[in-house]
């Protein structure tokens, strides 16, 4: 393959296909950025009048499907096989109890919005229905569908060149539908999500050029222009290949970029707001990890011109010690989210950015021989925050064992739709065109929630 500094290097199969840019770990399904970036060419830049400049989103999955009877929605009068070990305690809105391992939560529902009737995800361990409102179906991903992050790329585009639109910060698993940062489905690689890997910004590494180097722009676009040449002399093309090369080059040479993803920069008393946390997977298991710099680290982005950033936190999969794990997992999460919503208030971005954080389905209301709550699709629920929404309330219930919807059931597309909505984005006037040509609706119920808008 060739480097930026415009030397050959032999493939490790020897063998002679297309070379391509390859820019550390910015990389898209075998995909190289300025691939993406010419892709996305199609997509028409736009801007907002808000105080941030754009509308943005902040997709937090809990992977492996979060108890919603031990988060939100406690059933103290159901029998003691139901009801659990945890306690409820009030917040600051009258009458409203949640969990007493969230206490940080408690004390500012009134800057968020809890669904307890959330319906409409299957049983099944994967992001989908989180990133996209459909599940995989008849072997597709997504049913074939783009995520939220996808749609808003193809139809807002980029904010600035050097920033793309759609950031996943999703961590790899080795059961990769927990890992599905958002795909893009029939809108094509152009909107998948721009995926970084590793800790930190040591991604932002070119092939032969450390960050040191980034300053030097003289010599790096001579090694651009010297990749060019030997480029188009291999791909035996007439087509100009400079204005890709040139974008995935400011990508990597931004400080918008750069500074966004270095945590370290912010006030090290901030970053103790959020907590710390690692990328290893939480308790160690095959899941989402206990990061929440990350939750720091998706603010950073929608503020350089991000607009969607997706992102995978904890292990929820509780089919045995839910109780204990829990005790442990619910304050890092209370942390985490109750950091990042009063920090979009904080810095006035509380019209601008709304969050969302939920899993694939809830946990059964009956407790297993093991101390375990096993999937239960037919009720989950989800927490809201930000964009403008009216917050400060608590939507649906359950019946009296939280089994299923009471009152008001929502169904994940719902929230897509508001979510939408908020965006800017009709969600039942918009038509999405797939690669063929062919109309699709945005969403199946694409009423948003009255309640929020």
């Amino acid at each position: 393959m060739l480097d930026l500094t415009g030397k050959q290097r032999p493939l490790c199969d020897g063998g002679t296909r297309r070379h391509f840019l390859k820019i550390g770990g910015l990389a898209l399904g075998g995909l190289s950025l300025p691939e993406i970036l010419r892709a996305e060419a199609e997509a028409n830049n736009s801007s907002g009048s808000t105080r941030l400049g754009h509308k943005a989103v902040i997709m937090i999955y809990l992977s492996g499907g979060p108890s919603h009877q031990d988060m939100y929605d406690l059933k103290m009068n159901a029998p003691s096989e139901i009801r659990g070990e945890f306690k409820p305690i009030s917040t600051n809105l009258p009458g409203v109890q949640i969990c007493e391992h969230m206490p940080r939560l408690a004390t500012m529902m009134d800057k968020v919005a809890i669904i307890r009737s959330l319906y409409g995800g299957p049983d099944q361990h994967a992001s989908d229905v989180c990133m996209s409102g459909y599940p995989i179906s008849q072997g597709k991903r997504q049913s074939g569908r783009p995520s939220l992050g996808a749609v808003v790329s193809s139809q807002q585009g980029p904010v600035h060149d050097a920033v793309p639109p759609f950031m996943g910060l999703t961590t790899k698993t080795k059961h990769s539908p927990y890992s599905n940062p958002g795909f893009s489905g029939f809108l094509g690689p152009a909107h998948a999500p721009l995926q970084p890997e590793g800790q930190g910004s040591a991604f932002l590494r070119l092939e032969g050029i450390s960050l040191d180097r980034l300053a030097d722009r003289k010599t790096l676009l001579a090694s651009v222009e010297s990749f060019r040449r030997q480029a188009d002399a291999l791909l035996n093309s007439n087509e100009p290949m400079d204005v890709y090369k040139r974008r995935a080059f400011e990508v990597l040479s931004s400080n918008k970029l750069v500074e966004a993803m270095d945590v370290e920069k912010e006030d090290p008393k901030l970053r103790d707001r959020y907590g710390r946390g690692s990328s290893d997977p939480a308790f160690g298991e095959d899941a989402g990890p206990h990061w929440m710099d990350q939750f720091l680290v998706a603010r950073r982005l929608v503020e350089a011109g991000v607009r969607c950033v997706t992102l995978s936190f904890g292990s929820w999969d509780r089919h045995g010690a839910n109780f204990s794990r829990l005790k442990i997992q619910l304050p890092l999460f209370d942390q985490a989210i109750t950091a990042l919503v009063q920090d979009l208030h904080d810095r006035g971005l509380q019209d601008d950015v709304s969050v969302v954080a939920w899993g694939e389905f809830g946990r059964t209301p009956k407790i297993n021989p093991g101390a375990g709550r096993d999937h239960w699709p037919r009720a989950s629920c989800a927490l809201l925050a930000g964009g403008g929404m009216r917050v400060g309330q608590v939507i649906g219930s359950t019946n009296r064992l939280g089994e299923e919807p009471l009152d008001r059931p929502v169904h994940y597309q719902n929230v897509f739709a508001t979510l939408y909505h908020q965006l800017g984005i009709d969600p039942s006037g918009t038509t999405l065109r797939d690669l063929s040509g062919r109309p699709h609706h945005l969403l199946d119920h694409d009423t948003p929630l009255r309640e929020l808008i």
